[in-house]
């Protein structure tokens, strides 16, 4: 797997808002922690309410600042999210982990 077309492929799917192609990018029992929220989202429906609520629901756009790959099963993306919330920007970090060519846990940080 291509590390860095996967994350650009996922993030033009998660700024055009298409939740069902967003979750495929996702192994069913994947798990998405998001500690600006104090949440973990467990699963395909649990990334599915977290997309909705998240990008879905404040119009979020995602822009990469920087990607590092760190090895063949794991990545780290700086990016800056601006979209409908208090901040109207913000910057974070997200810390991929793969396998079979999906992702099975997403770190979302915001700085």
């Amino acid at each position: 797997m291509d590390i860095n077309t996967f994350l650009q492929n996922w993030l033009v799917t998660s700024n055009t808002f298409d939740t069902e192609a967003y979750v495929k990018y996702y192994d069913e029992s994947a798990v998405i922690d998001d500690p600006s929220v104090g949440e973990k989202f467990r699963g395909h429906s649990g990334i599915r309410k977290y997309f909705e609520d998240y990008f879905v629901g404040y119009n979020t756009q995602t822009k990469i600042i920087k990607i590092d790959i760190v090895d063949k099963e794991s990545a780290h993306l700086e990016a800056f999210f601006t979209g409908n919330f208090s901040e109207r920007g913000i910057g974070g970090t997200l810390d991929f982990t793969f396998h079979k060519d999906k992702i099975i846990h997403l770190k979302a940080d915001l700085l």
